[in-house]
């Protein structure tokens, strides 16, 4: 077992919901990062730092916004690794999002290698398929490091059996087709996945991408045993800094622990 899976299963005890938000390493910019990461830490149970690239087939124009941003400040996928190393550690699990461009152009050890070295806990590799996934995810695992799959709406039951076989730290039940972004509400399409990743697996299932506000949130845990807020703790960073990102999560944390509004 993973620390990550670890750490994960012991904060769910007793039916406490998770909570995964997402940053953009090196944003709202370089020298803020410490500090958003250290306020976005405060009401997580994991956090999802992205690294940024210049072709983020998966992120919408919120974050491709922030992942530009931080380019053109001069923290590119590898810079982003060192910052979160650099930033004060907590207890709070950090995992690297990131397209496999750059693990391929170091080096799928090398780049695990500095993960470990930067303290982080987990990889989320969203645009490398299953089938070509066996050497990373090796790679990943012979240094501890957590694999998180992701699972589409339209996969097969039999795709979601092989994809949440690798899971190692948790299963990513993508909420909707599309790129990442706020939405008015959250699709329907969200139960049926995290319905069907649940059935197949006893790893922590948690669902991302369009989960936008307090409703959205208890909506997705009504099935799922958490949620990964990205967009919506991104644009808090950038129009109101740390201090607005921390608010906005304490609010999502309190609707995961009190599921009736109000």
């Amino acid at each position: 077992m993973t620390a990550l899976l670890e750490h994960l299963r012991s904060r769910s005890t007793g039916g406490r919901k998770l909570l995964v938000p997402y940053l953009v390493g090196g944003g709202p910019d370089r020298a803020s990062f410490p500090a958003a990461l250290v306020a976005v830490e405060a009401q997580a149970d994991a956090v999802e730092v992205g690294l940024p690239f210049s072709d983020p087939l998966m992120d919408g124009p919120v974050i491709a916004a922030a992942a530009e941003r931080a380019l053109r400040g001069g923290t590119g996928p590898l810079d982003a690794v060192a910052l979160v190393g650099e930033s004060p550690r907590a207890a709070t699990p950090r995992l690297a999002m990131t397209y496999y461009n750059p693990i391929h152009r170091l080096g799928e050890e090398a780049f695990c290698d500095r993960c470990v070295a930067a303290g982080i806990a987990g990889l989320i590799v969203p645009d490398l398929p299953l089938e070509e996934s066996d050497t990373l995810r090796s790679a990943a695992a012979a240094r501890g490091l957590a694999w998180v799959p992701l699972v589409a709406p339209t996969s097969s039951p039999d795709r979601v059996a092989r994809l949440v076989a690798t899971a190692t730290g948790f299963v990513y039940a993508v909420s909707t087709l599309g790129v990442t972004g706020t939405r008015e509400s959250l699709s329907d399409r969200a139960a049926r996945v995290a319905a069907a990743c649940k059935a197949a697996t006893d790893v922590p299932v948690l669902v991302g991408i369009g989960v936008s506000d307090e409703d959205q949130a208890r909506a997705a845990v009504g099935v799922a045993d958490g949620v990964v807020i990205g967009s919506a703790v991104v644009v808090r960073l950038d129009e109101g800094g740390p201090a607005a990102a921390a608010a906005f999560l304490e609010g999502i944390r309190a609707a995961l622990d009190n599921p009736a509004p109000g």
